[in-house]
């Protein structure tokens, strides 16, 4: 059951890399993240949804042209964290990242995220 919880915020935090505009963003982050969420990333922490959607819209905008995000393994969730597996590919067999996220929920929420990016690679034709 929890596992069932964690899959669906993750899979609607992964949902705002692929809003179909910029100005939907904010309201799939809110359907995913606590308000007061602490979002460890490759640049450090931040804190708060907007600083989530910061490092969302970066993404979006990558120079090779807005890409696509997808969750590529099961969820994990051991105990109190959740973990899975991630790829985002750019357009036209552009960069590749792949990396996972470990995610801690409250109130079936995402309170605390945090990335590991893997290497770039180009995408496999």
């Amino acid at each position: 059951m929890q596992e069932e919880i964690a899959r669906s915020a993750i899979d609607m935090f992964i949902s705002a890399f692929n809003a179909s505009d910029d100005s939907y963003v904010t309201a799939l982050l809110s359907q995913a993240l606590t308000s007061d969420v602490v979002f460890w990333g490759p640049l450090g922490r931040s804190e708060g949804i907007a600083a989530v959607e910061r490092f969302v819209l970066d993404i979006r905008r990558h120079p090779a042209g807005t890409g696509t995000m997808v969750r590529c393994s099961a969820v994990d969730m051991p105990d109190e964290w959740a973990r899975y597996q991630w790829v985002f590919t750019t357009p036209d067999g552009g960069p590749r990242l792949a990396g996972t996220d470990v995610v801690h929920l409250r109130r079936n929420l995402i309170d605390q995220v945090i990335v590991f990016a893997g290497e770039i690679e180009p995408s496999a034709s």
